[in-house]
């Protein structure tokens, strides 16, 4: 599916939309360059799945949780190069099965992607944005 979205709102938006179809064990692959509304994205999601948290880029801190009655781990792997940079940030902790998962830059690090995965690109179209979801995404657009 392609969406084009015009605003930050309406990017969060198409996040909470998404979440209403997601269920314990799902893993979305996010593609996009800095800036392109990837944590936006993920913030609308949690609006949804973690109602009251306050939802910011993991760029620092590599992995944030928020609860929620499926918790969400929500992780970016800009400064990841390799599965084994992953070991020391508590990646393979995460309880996969039981929480929905946003992955950020995974154009950086595909070995973090695990089969079933949703994958989701985003990028610059004019002043809005594109997201391509799936079939139609572009996991290279870096």
């Amino acid at each position: 599916m392609i969406y084009h979205t015009s605003s930050v709102s309406e990017t969060e938006d198409l996040g909470a939309s998404l979440a209403q179809t997601l269920r314990p064990g799902s893993f979305i692959a996010l593609y996009g360059d800095l800036g392109v509304g990837k944590t936006a994205f993920v913030r609308g999601a949690a609006k949804v799945l973690c109602p009251g948290e306050n939802v910011c880029s993991p760029s620092y801190s590599i992995i944030n949780r928020y609860d929620g009655a499926i918790p969400v781990y929500h992780i970016d792997l800009y400064r990841i190069t390799d599965e084994e940079d992953l070991y020391s940030t508590g990646y393979f902790d995460i309880p996969f099965g039981s929480s929905v998962v946003f992955c950020e830059w995974c154009e950086r690090c595909p070995g973090a992607v695990p089969d079933g995965a949703l994958h989701v690109a985003i990028t610059r179209d004019g002043d809005g944005r594109r997201i391509e979801t799936d079939d139609t995404c572009d996991r290279h657009v870096v």
